[in-house]
């Protein structure tokens, strides 16, 4: 005969379960889009705890979306390879040399480990670029940049074919020129125009700091569009930090409901974004 005493790991379990029953059923339907950068690559271990996190939200009725960056892969593919970088106001040019290489590592090497890491954990992942399915379609971003492509025209059909079908979309930053081009796209910007292209509910911006910090330093945990923007006029936003909540208004401006920017390295980060009462990171809506 077996016998077992109840402990409070257990019964706090089932209150965190137990309190999460109004956000399971808020997101119950609804579409997230998740920017993952390399912080949350950096190890087997962050990898497996974000894929199962992805299984999750997928098993309690949200569609996720994956949009993921590879930075750090790109720079030591094109140094073993011998491809010397050249920068303008600090941005790399990407010629035809370059950007061949940035395909073969995100829609690589990146991009099926991403699948491989989801579908260990029993999730369907499928992984894609922007030009699968004509997904993202792409003008030059700056003529000086080479083939650095901002969106113009999105296809979403491919992405709710596969919600249908119980399967997660992966989708490396990518996309095709009107003359069929390859152009390399801005992980945050790739993201930002998936997810206004959906409606989506959320986008989860995944980074390497808390979230957005007043002038004091500390984290604002909610902001209306309006108070960004004053926050980047007087200053207090500033470097990496411009681009992602600029990408935060343009895609609100753009029919998503709210963006998340938040810390990517911390344990669960979407999960407790999504359904805690505290979340995580900082939320933005609109006005």
């Amino acid at each position: 005969m077996k016998t077992r005493k109840m402990n409070r790991d257990w019964i706090a379990a089932a209150e965190t379960l137990s309190s999460a029953l109004p956000y399971l059923q808020r997101y119950d339907g609804a579409t997230v889009v998740i920017k993952l950068g390399g912080h949350a690559m950096s190890s087997d271990a962050a990898m497996d705890m974000f894929a199962r996190d992805v299984v999750l939200m997928q098993q309690v009725g949200v569609n996720p979306v994956i949009v993921h960056g590879g930075g750090p892969m790109i720079n030591a593919m094109l140094e073993r390879q011998g491809v010397i970088s050249e920068f303008v106001s600090g941005k790399r040019v990407t010629d035809k040399a370059t950007v061949e290489v940035v395909e073969m590592v995100l829609s690589g090497l990146v991009n099926k480990r991403i699948v491989q890491a989801i579908n260990s954990q029993g999730g369907m992942a499928v992984g894609l670029s922007g030009k699968d399915a004509k997904l993202i379609t792409c003008d030059q971003a700056d003529p000086a940049l080479g083939f650095v492509g901002n969106p113009t025209k999105l296809n979403p059909k491919l992405l709710t074919t596969l919600f249908s079908n119980d399967m997660i979309p992966v989708i490396a930053p990518l996309g095709a020129g009107r003359n069929g081009e390859t152009f390399n796209i801005n992980g945050d910007t790739a993201a930002g125009a998936i997810a206004a292209a959906l409606k989506a509910d959320r986008l989860l911006l995944l980074t390497d700091v808390p979230g957005v910090k007043n002038a004091e330093g500390e984290v604002v945990t909610e902001l209306k569009a309006e108070q960004i923007r004053q926050l980047i006029r007087d200053g207090v936003i500033a470097g990496g930090m411009i681009p992602k909540t600029e990408t935060a208004l343009e895609a609100i401006a753009n029919g998503v409901r709210a963006v998340v920017i938040l810390d990517g390295r911390a344990p669960n980060a979407c999960l407790l974004e999504l359904y805690t009462e505290h979340g995580a990171g900082s939320l933005i809506r609109p006005d």
